[in-house]
């Protein structure tokens, strides 16, 4: 989870919830994402700090994305614990192949964008360890009003929101996909951290199982995230984007199928 998850900077929660539900048919939602959001944010944690040696983290957008993703991240961990295990089963399968649609019907994604015209614009400049240079703009009103949506949806589902802020990032904002991919995890560490202490502070998860669980998950995790950051500066962006879209396939069609026959 830890490798993937950081490969496409998606933290790995979207891995992660689908295989907890899975193996708890008896958990109810908050547990399953306060357990999911707790492992995320390590890997998250870890994964920026390989990013950061390859210098891909755009901090300056970073920061706002993360400060904009508060009230989402806090009301979102507050509402999972009223939606029933069935229909949040089905939600999340929902959510997910809506996104991978989302990534199939923007193919153009990783073609050469023109950059966008107007005020209001962000410009940036970076490059990384190996020399790449990144130019790109973007409307920075856009970037933090998705980013509030990202953190609900995130902190809701549990998945950390890198799944959803990574392809938004490339299509709409015109990020460089491995840049979209490394500050989104820088972003996605705050978000679950936040989530993480308003499950503490509702009791979601306390000093049980479910934590000694999640703290077992996290120790495979932020290794894996290591090596996963390390293995995305050598893959095209197209096949960081292909690989999270038949992932996201693929576990969205097997939690529908429980949610609809189990």
């Amino acid at each position: 989870m830890g490798l993937f998850g950081t490969l496409v900077g998606a933290g790995g929660g979207f891995i992660l919830v689908p295989v907890l539900l899975l193996l708890y048919p008896d958990r109810d939602p908050d547990t399953i994402t306060s357990m999911a959001l707790l492992v995320v944010f390590f890997n998250a944690a870890s994964g920026s700090i390989a990013y950061a040696y390859l210098k891909r983290t755009d901090y300056f957008s970073g920061i706002w994305f993360a400060v904009a993703t508060l009230p989402g991240a806090i009301g979102g961990a507050l509402l999972v614990g009223a939606i029933p295990r069935r229909a949040f089963d089905g939600i999340f399968a929902g959510a997910i192949i809506g996104i991978a649609v989302f990534i199939a019907l923007r193919s153009r994604m990783n073609a050469i964008q023109p950059p966008p015209t107007g005020r209001g614009l962000v410009h940036r400049e970076l490059r990384d360890r190996l020399g790449h240079r990144y130019i790109y703009s973007y409307p920075l009103w856009k970037g933090v009003a998705i980013s509030t949506v990202v953190g609900f949806v995130s902190s809701l589902l549990g998945v950390g929101g890198g799944v959803v802020h990574v392809p938004v990032m490339a299509t709409t904002l015109h990020f460089p996909v491995h840049i979209a991919a490394a500050t989104s995890h820088f972003v996605l560490a705050f978000t679950a951290l936040e989530g993480s202490i308003v499950h503490f502070a509702d009791g979601s998860l306390g000093w049980d199982s479910n934590l000694a669980q999640a703290m077992l998950l996290a120790a495979g995790a932020v290794p894996g995230a290591q090596v996963g950051a390390r293995l995305a500066q050598r893959l095209h962006g197209a096949a960081i984007i292909q690989v999270l879209a038949v992932a996201l396939v693929l576990v969205g069609v097997r939690l529908a199928i429980k949610a609809i026959y189990e």
